[in-house]
């Protein structure tokens, strides 16, 4: 199963991480946060997961069975992406691969800074995000578009989604892509403007 980016529809497994709580210093360390730039932060992505005290690489991690090719959409715990205001934190995520997070809550900044980065959060009922801990790299298929998910063998499941966000990750733009996208509008409505 593969996703493409340009498309509505995410095709993949997912990745279970069934803890709750998971801040956005976890997903990306501070120490990290001195780059602007938005490639290469994957590599950092859960460092402290996958690193020992020393920076060395641990063997078994939460993370070791995670393959970017296969693994699109993580299913993690309750209250995902709390602490600290950090566009790192999506960025990072995106960065390794991962196009859209599913958990029964999000933490408020999270959630907006994942819509406005062009990553995924998928909000659903905790029975459904359990029935997916259960069933770790179980083969999902997001429709963006139509805003639901179906998860084979279990059903098919909406989510909400800002119909603005949605056409966004569609398109794979941002904001400030999609304003720049209206130029030639705006440059209509200001040569019409009087004096």
């Amino acid at each position: 199963m593969t996703t493409d980016i340009s498309s509505h529809v995410i095709s993949c497994h997912c990745y279970c991480l069934p803890f709750d709580d998971i801040d956005t210093d976890q997903i990306i360390p501070g120490q990290f946060l001195t780059t602007t730039q938005r490639e290469g932060l994957g590599a950092f992505c859960f460092h402290s997961w996958r690193h020992d005290e020393s920076g060395s690489a641990l063997d078994e991690h939460p993370l070791t069975e995670f393959d970017n090719s296969r693994h699109q959409v993580l299913v993690a715990g309750r209250n995902f992406g709390c602490g600290s205001s950090r566009e790192h934190a999506p960025w990072a995520l995106l960065d390794m691969g991962v196009r859209a997070v599913i958990s029964s809550r999000f933490a408020d900044i999270f959630f907006n800074n994942a819509l406005k980065n062009g990553l995924l959060p998928i909000t659903l009922d905790e029975a459904v995000v359990e029935f997916l801990h259960q069933h770790p790299h179980h083969p999902v298929k997001i429709d963006i578009q139509s805003r639901s998910i179906e998860i084979e063998g279990h059903g098919s499941f909406e989510f909400p989604l800002d119909p603005f966000a949605a056409h966004c990750i569609i398109e794979g733009i941002d904001q400030m892509d999609f304003i720049l996208q209206q130029d030639a509008l705006i440059r209509q409505h200001e040569e019409r403007r009087p004096g």
